[in-house]
């Protein structure tokens, strides 16, 4: 028998352990395409679906008769990644009978989510609070020292259903626990005002580019605001003045184009720092995905080293460009 293993987010809670507790029948998809999913939803009557954020923004895809049968559906709850606060409101656009709700969570214990009750300028742009009231939060420097309010830090955490070490693996547990047993997440994030945390990031996926950090997540959530994107993967590339360079892997909508000077140009309109712009655009009929739903963002490092290694041995300039 070949075991899976499975995460907070669909075992706990909401998850199904979370469903069976209050008595809540649980419904197991094995797809999921937008129109699998959506017969499902209507023919089981489903009123909450747990998801990663391509499976909401897959919803979106649906014409209007398929969303019209929909209207079981009272709460969508996603986590895995942050859900954007672009996506999240043309979900309640597109279903506007439907509660949006956000989890930040990980197999090694801490769960955040939004409440029911939050308004939607909380549930649209944070990722939650904690589920226990026990649950110990840091936001720390790269020195280990808080954060100042409002900055962004690594998340720590400690807590009673938080781990306090893995199995056997002491080296590990050096690198992964505080000397207090915080556990150090990996999460960057920032506290906002309403007491939510924020998610900016994984510190391995910050790209750094001269000595210049660029978050990631920041910008694929300015991209995958233009009109013509569907989906939007920044990684680091290598260069050899500045170490890392930014590229991003680009999904676009049926029939739409981007060009470097569109997303340049975009960019500054925004406001974003020329330093964070990325430097080559990959377009992709599709993004590589874990087996939960996640950006597989180690695919497209190894993908984009290839091709500039390649590049480079038959002297082209890898510095710019798209496919």
């Amino acid at each position: 028998m070949r075991c899976r293993p499975e995460h907070n987010f669909p075992l706990a809670c909401p998850g199904l352990l979370g469903a069976l507790l209050v008595g809540a029948r649980a419904v197991f998809c094995q797809s999921t395409k937008p129109a699998d999913l959506a017969q499902i939803i209507s023919h089981e009557r489903i009123t909450h679906l747990p998801c990663v954020p391509t499976t909401a923004i897959s919803l979106l895809d649906l014409p209007g008769s398929a969303r019209a049968e929909l209207d079981s559906l009272q709460v969508i709850t996603v986590g895995g990644q942050r859900l954007q606060e672009h996506t999240a409101r043309n979900l309640k656009r597109a279903f506007p009978h439907l509660t949006v709700q956000q989890v930040l969570g990980m197999a090694e214990g801490l769960l955040c989510y939004t409440r029911l009750d939050d308004q939607e300028t909380v549930t649209f742009t944070t990722q939650g609070r904690a589920l226990s009231p026990s649950d110990e939060i840091r936001i720390v420097d790269s020195d280990g020292t808080d954060a100042a309010p409002d900055k962004v830090g690594e998340l720590w955490c400690r807590g009673p259903y938080t781990i306090r070490g893995y199995f056997r693996a002491p080296e590990r547990n050096r690198e992964a626990f505080s000397a207090d047993g915080f556990y150090r997440t990996g999460d960057l994030v920032r506290l906002d005002q309403s007491g939510n945390l924020v998610v900016e990031g994984r510190i391995k996926d910050l790209i750094n580019r001269g000595g210049e950090k660029i978050s990631a997540e920041e910008v694929e959530a300015h991209l995958i605001a233009h009109p013509a994107v569907e989906a939007a993967a920044v990684v680091a590339m290598p260069d050899a003045m500045l170490g890392e360079k930014a590229c991003v892997y680009l999904m676009l909508k049926n029939g739409e184009t981007f060009e470097l000077a569109t997303m340049r140009n975009f960019l500054a309109a925004r406001g974003v720092a020329q330093y964070k712009w990325p430097e080559r655009i990959e377009l992709v009929r599709e993004l590589p995905l874990t087996n939960v739903g996640k950006i597989k963002k180690s695919d497209l490092r190894a993908d984009i080293s290839e091709k500039i290694a390649r590049e480079r041995a038959g002297g082209q300039d890898a510095n710019v460009g798209r496919s």
